[in-house]
């Protein structure tokens, strides 16, 4: 699973993404400051077992703190896209082809208004415009793949292929499943004869792909300085306040020990003997004043919850922990609660098993639900917080 990063130059995607991954990602107040993609890992919240449980885990590829448990998510940081990118403009398609694998994308729009369309500096911006064009460019990219060679392509569908097939071939690399392009087909009133399929047809389907396969949360960034008008326009867009150089400068606090903070909450406190400057306290209390929601919508600096929107609510994902031992809630060593993954809704015991490793999966014999002790099969469905032991040979 993965969150791929969009948006046009210096609108502070690579500050989102160092913030979300506590990665160095290059930060730089001019176009193209990222060249090659930045992959990292963020992570999303979900409660950890442990309180439920009665227990004290030992987290080893998620972190716990206070309760609440961190699952990591890959996270690509594309560089910035400009009008044209599609037809080769700015980087061009190497930027587009990184999205490939991206589930969901989360779009960092500059609410402040104050760059244009090429990453410029500019007075009163519209940031709806970066809305509007950054899907465009992604349905004519799509659109593109889907018509390539389609004359020939619909003599072959004519002659007796499926079309559903055929697309679901085509866009399998770029991460469509054939059950989100048969959807689409669906949805979209397209000529019965695909021959007859022009420019607009293959805009509508990829629209509509798009939306299915990779959808798209609105990050306006720069919230602390953006006018009220434009972060009400990006709100009713579903757009959520964002000051992702408030969420970096936190996070690098806390490592500092200067303060305690955890992503996502809505306030923070100062370490005993934390030595600050005047600028330093100023800086607090302005980040202060936003997290709380003074202006805003109280969402802390807003990353936190564009992936858990990304991930949890636009994909619907939920959350398992994978035991060796059913009574102690433990793997082979004795970590209590080692390990959490984030699966599908729906996903079955024997998709957790998989996602363990694939040894695991193949050797599948039976499961155990570790709350209930009771045995399970591998068609059971999970349900988000499930510990579960697999059994396998």
């Amino acid at each position: 699973m993965k969150v791929g990063l969009v948006g046009k130059p210096n609108a502070g995607k690579s500050t989102f993404f160092s913030a979300a991954t506590a990665a160095d990602a290059q930060i730089g107040d001019y176009p193209f400051t990222t060249i090659d993609s930045n992959v990292g890992v963020a992570h999303v919240r979900r409660e950890c077992p442990c309180g439920s449980l009665g227990v004290e885990c030992e987290p080893h590829n998620s972190p716990c703190l206070g309760g609440t448990r961190y699952l990591p998510v890959e996270m690509v940081d594309v560089a910035g896209l400009v009008p044209g990118a599609h037809e080769g403009r700015g980087m061009g398609n190497q930027f587009l082809d990184d999205l490939r694998q991206a589930d969901v994308l989360i779009q960092i729009v500059d609410a402040s208004g104050s760059t244009d369309l090429e990453g410029n500096h500019a007075d009163g911006a519209d940031p709806m415009r970066e809305v509007e064009f950054l899907a465009g460019e992604l349905h004519h990219w799509l659109a593109g793949i889907i018509l390539r060679n389609w004359s020939r392509s619909a003599r072959a569908v004519e002659s007796g292929r499926a079309l559903e097939d055929f697309l679901a071939e085509r866009l399998a690399g770029l991460g469509f499943s054939r059950e989100q392009v048969v959807a689409a087909l669906r949805e979209c009133d397209l000529p019965a004869n695909v021959q007859a399929w022009g420019d607009a047809d293959g805009l509508a389907l990829a629209q509509t792909l798009q939306t299915l396969g990779k959808p798209i949360i609105v990050a306006a960034n720069k919230a602390d300085i953006a006018p009220a008008a434009n972060l009400a326009a990006l709100a009713a867009a579903g757009g959520i306040p964002v000051a992702a150089d408030y969420e970096l400068a936190l996070r690098n606090a806390a490592r500092a020990g200067l303060l305690e903070y955890r992503p996502g909450d809505t306030e923070f406190t100062l370490a005993d003997g934390a030595s600050l400057s005047d600028a330093q306290r100023a800086g607090l209390e302005r980040i202060a004043a936003f997290i709380s929601g003074v202006g805003v919508d109280g969402a802390g600096t807003g990353v936190q919850r564009c992936l858990e929107a990304a991930v949890l609510e636009r994909l619907d994902l939920i959350a398992a922990f994978p035991v060796e031992d059913e009574t102690h809630y433990a793997d082979s060593h004795g970590k209590v609660l080692p390990d959490g993954y984030l699966l599908p809704r729906g996903a079955t015991a024997l998709a957790l098993a998989y996602k363990v490793h694939s040894d695991i999966g193949d050797g599948f014999i039976r499961a155990i639900d570790c709350r209930t002790k009771r045995i399970i099969g591998k068609d059971h469905v999970l349900q988000d917080g499930d510990v579960v032991k697999i059994v396998a040979g």
